[in-house]
């Protein structure tokens, strides 16, 4: 399953906060007078940083764990992201989820935000996608695991969520064979109303910082910069109300009743050229 991160804005003080402190710390700190040549010859080179630091590592296998190890999961999302304007500022934008998933086939997606709100279906056997505003509505026939239906709901009509690599079987196996660069920030006090422990990391050419919480390993705040962005634009996710393991209605996974009545189109690629049969098969690229 390819990974792809969006990451995840109010927690963007907190590191510039970070930022802003050690800069100050390097620049009022008077530097050390210079040695002499016969003080400094025998000085040992300081010892090379891992790049995969075992305690980030360790963080991150236990938060896939904790995910994995769930039957049903919900949680809510709140997703900020940047986007370029005709005048070249970069505008925020935002969207809050509503996510339940039951493992291993069925995924629930209520989305408001500041586009049109879309309704997300998936019970094992078909995924559907309702627009409430528009009065439309797609259903297609999809493989019988979360993972798959995801892959195959990207490569039919580019459906793409923030939090993909949050409920995949195991978050950190599809993570491992692209992360290149893990390693401990700290801890916060304040994200998430709760102690979390800092991870940055480097994963298909994304730089991603997350804050997990320090007793229950849960993630609650992903933010994100593609490395090879000239804009260098930021994506951050908000995450909160987590439960694992709740009840679950047998229905939840059904169309809303507002959906009985919608108008029923196909889905299509948005880039699938005009008149193509199928739409192209791409990996997303990460974050949205």
């Amino acid at each position: 399953m390819q990974n792809r991160l969006q990451a995840f804005g109010t927690t963007l003080p907190l590191l510039a906060l970070f930022m802003v402190v050690g800069a100050a710390n390097a620049q009022t700190t008077s530097p050390p007078a210079k040695k002499q040549a016969s003080q400094t010859k025998h000085t040992p080179a300081t010892a090379p940083v891992p790049e995969l630091e075992p305690k980030a590592i360790e963080l991150l296998k236990a938060s896939s764990a904790r995910l994995a190890a769930a039957h049903t999961i919900s949680f809510t999302a709140v997703e900020t992201y940047e986007s370029q304007s005709r005048q070249g500022h970069p505008l925020v934008f935002a969207n809050a989820s509503e996510i339940t998933v039951q493992r291993p086939d069925k995924l629930k997606v209520i989305t408001l935000g500041d586009g049109p709100p879309s309704e997300f279906y998936y019970d094992g056997k078909t995924f559907t996608a309702f627009a409430p505003r528009e009065n439309l509505i797609a259903t297609a026939d999809a493989p019988p695991t979360i993972n798959a239906a995801l892959e195959a709901a990207y490569h039919l009509s580019g459906t793409y969520f923030p939090f993909t690599d949050l409920i995949v079987t195991d978050p950190y196996k599809d993570m491992e064979p692209g992360l290149k660069l893990a390693y401990y920030v700290g801890q916060s006090h304040i994200v998430g109303e709760t102690t979390t422990d800092i991870v940055a990391y480097v994963e298909n050419g994304v730089f991603i910082e997350v804050w997990l919480g320090a007793e229950d390993k849960l993630p609650r705040v992903i933010h994100a910069v593609y490395l090879d962005d000239p804009a260098q634009l930021r994506h951050n996710l908000l995450l909160s109300h987590w439960q694992l393991d709740p009840a679950v209605p047998a229905n939840s996974f059904a169309p809303s009743n507002n959906a009985a009545s919608a108008t029923r189109i196909p889905f299509a690629h948005p880039l699938q050229p005009a008149g193509a049969a199928t739409p192209p098969k791409q990996k997303p690229t990460k974050p949205q």
